[in-house]
């Protein structure tokens, strides 16, 4: 009688430990996360959520996620076609299209001829605060009505993401500007890298980084870069006066940019 009480007791014992574990795969059953949407702009959108709260150091693997998708997007598209500018640009918002405040994707794309063929720049911000983001350059070649992934580049954090071309002759590479300004400050700061591309290869020829104030022109055959030095304009503005400002005058060469003159100009 005792051995049967001992094996009725575990009996109980065991059903209860079935039922709590059964109502615990119940419940992490109905935790689970739903898989992410089969459409770009879903997909896209599923990831982006993860975001807002992370750290622009610690968004890497999200990001990344994200630039694999639409960069996929983009060689299938584009494969057999040859697309303009603005039918770039359109490509990548739809891919963002789903995106909403705080959460925003801001496309910028080029289509430049260069040596008997096209070069597509397809660039975008992906950003999730006012001033977290990242900025992401894939390069594209294009000739005879055919679309190929040559080079993929992500240009400095926590700027927006604009475009210059040189007025120069077909060489043997294609060099354009990317630059961007950052808020943060009283005055923006503006990024500004010269890039050459030989057809597979995308290298930086210069760079200026976080010119307070900074503006940039390129004209025929220099480029010309005004700015402020933030602790001059603390100081001047302090004792309420105006502060100089710089400007460098940069002479284009084969292999970048050489100074040419440098002084300081009227605020």
């Amino acid at each position: 009688m005792q051995l049967s009480r001992r094996a009725e007791a575990f009996l109980l014992v065991l059903a209860a430990a079935l039922t709590l574990l059964v109502s615990a795969l119940g419940e992490a059953k109905k935790k689970a996360p739903p898989p992410p949407p089969a459409d770009l702009p879903g997909h896209v959108n599923y990831l982006a959520q993860q975001l807002p709260g992370v750290m622009l150091v610690d968004a890497t693997s999200i990001t990344d996620e994200i630039q694999k998708l639409v960069l996929a997007d983009l060689q299938q598209w584009m494969a057999d076609r040859t697309p303009s500018d603005v039918e770039v640009r359109r490509e990548l918002e739809m891919a963002f299209s789903q995106l909403h405040y705080p959460l925003f994707g801001q496309a910028a794309a080029f289509a430049q001829s260069w040596k008997g063929q096209l070069v597509i720049g397809a660039g975008y911000s992906l950003g999730w605060t006012d001033y977290d983001r990242t900025n992401v350059i894939a390069i594209f070649t294009n000739k005879l009505g055919h679309s190929r992934l040559a080079a993929v580049t992500t240009f400095v954090p926590r700027t927006d993401l604009h475009y210059a071309f040189l007025q120069e002759p077909e060489g043997d590479a294609f060099r354009f500007f990317v630059y961007g300004s950052r808020l943060g400050k009283s005055q923006p700061r503006l990024t500004a890298i010269l890039y050459s591309f030989d057809g597979q290869n995308l290298k930086s020829l210069w760079e200026a980084h976080d010119l307070y104030d900074g503006k940039m022109e390129v004209e025929k055959d220099e480029v010309v870069i005004r700015y402020l030095i933030e602790e001059e304009y603390t100081r001047e503005q302090a004792h309420r006066r105006k502060p100089p400002r710089h400007q460098t005058v940069y002479k284009i060469t084969p292999t970048g940019l050489e100074v040419q003159s440098e002084q300081q100009i009227p605020f």
